[in-house]
């Protein structure tokens, strides 16, 4: 009877031992989990219709709020809010008084923002990666799909409209609607399977997306010019890159600045020319640039060159100017000296920011038809913009500002 009696108070004490592991490691996964260092505070009442855009751009344009967003590299408006994002926060903010209207905020840093799927998109960094995702409805703030990405930090959001694509020096990766990765290229964290990246060494130095397509200039190892590479990111196993075409250029310091079904153009230096490549990658036509050489020097910032879609036409900002390429073959239409983005639309018609305010233009030939004066104060840098409904939003470096 002895040793039955101490056999069960043995069994009694590692019980009690296993089930006092367990309840510590349920708690070490709830106080590490993302949930308990989140706080999410939800839009009220019903989601507000978008604001309706006016008949023509205003003929005046005052500030009617601002608020601090160095997360984001553009404005980001989607659906009836705009999206601000600074430090750890992101805000869902009404696009006329600027007032709050739902918020996200984590533990970690932003490392960026972006919207597709009437969604915002944020992105925080946690360790050396920008590595958390979180999708955010925009009407209400509600949390979407997430996911955790290996991501590096500088990353920038591309979309072509389906798919969206998280930039990366080294590695990039392409989303889904629910956040399902439906691509990676380039160096991996945890490589599982050895040789599914055909250039995992190489330095990735501009993006640029259409629908169904992912171009990526690329600066190997041995290789005396850049590699213009073209990829399927939605025809392929994720880990598995589906190359279109891949090619090298004639030289370095090259930017790739749009994509069409079948073209790249490609901004190449010594001398600046405008080279645009067919599907094969082979040169179709090569037109000369005037630009100085500060367009032309260094990478740029998260590797996507600032442009912007508009019907017929892709408006690219050089850093001196805005060039508008024709939307079918790339060719160069018109230019804008001066200008200090690419600009955007607003009540139908193109607008860029230049110093001391904005011009309305023809699209057709980039004629200036109207001049609108805007104060920004001190501040002399690039401006991006977007527009939502009646309010025109200027991203000033790490300060949005809404216009109206």
């Amino acid at each position: 009877m002895l040793r039955a009696e101490r056999r069960r108070r043995g069994d009694l004490v590692a019980a009690g031992v296993l089930v006092l592991v367990v309840l510590l490691g349920i708690v070490v996964v709830v106080a590490t989990s993302s949930a308990v260092h989140t706080t999410s505070i939800l839009a009220t009442g019903p989601v507000p219709a978008e604001p309706e855009a006016p008949p023509r751009v205003p003929a005046t344009l005052t500030e009617a709020w601002r608020a601090p967003s160095a997360a984001t590299p553009t404005p980001v408006a989607v659906g009836p809010v705009v999206v601000t994002g600074d430090d750890s926060t992101v805000v869902g903010r009404d696009p006329i008084t600027g007032a709050q209207r739902w918020s996200y905020q984590r533990d970690v840093p932003l490392c960026t923002i972006g919207a597709e799927w009437g969604r915002a998109i944020a992105v925080f960094r946690n360790g050396r990666y920008c590595s958390e995702v979180t999708s955010l409805h925009a009407g209400t703030g509600a949390r979407g799909p997430q996911r955790n990405s290996d991501v590096p930090v500088g990353t920038q959001l591309v979309s072509d409209g389906y798919l969206v694509t998280a930039t990366g020096s080294n590695h990039l990766e392409t989303w889904r609607s629910d956040l399902v990765k439906t691509m990676e290229y380039g160096q991996l964290r945890a490589d599982i399977q050895p040789g599914t990246q055909p250039r995992p060494d190489c330095l990735h130095t501009s993006v640029a997306v259409t629908e169904g397509r992912l171009g990526v200039l690329e600066r190997c190892p041995g290789e005396a010019g850049d590699r213009l590479t073209v990829l399927l990111p939605d025809e392929t196993e994720a880990d598995r890159p589906n190359q279109d075409v891949s090619t090298l250029l004639p030289t370095k310091g090259a930017r790739l600045i749009a994509l069409t079904a079948d073209r790249s153009a490609v901004l190449l230096p010594n001398p600046a020319r405008l080279s645009i490549r067919g599907h094969d990658g082979a040169e179709l036509a090569s037109y000369p640039l005037d630009l100085p050489p500060g367009d032309l020097a260094g990478d740029p910032p998260g590797e996507v060159v600032p442009t912007t879609d508009i019907p017929g036409a892709v408006l690219w900002w050089t850093g001196s100017r805005t060039i508008a390429l024709d939307s079918t073959d790339l060719h160069p239409l018109w230019t804008v000296p001066g200008a200090l983005g690419p600009g955007t639309l607003m009540a139908g018609a193109p607008v860029l920011p230049v110093p001391n305010g904005l011009v309305e233009l023809n699209p057709a030939d980039g004629r200036v038809l109207r001049t609108v004066a805007v104060n920004r104060g001190d501040y002399q840098g690039p401006v991006t913009l977007a527009a939502l409904g009646p309010v025109l939003l200027e991203q000033r470096g790490p300060t949005v500002v809404a216009l109206r």
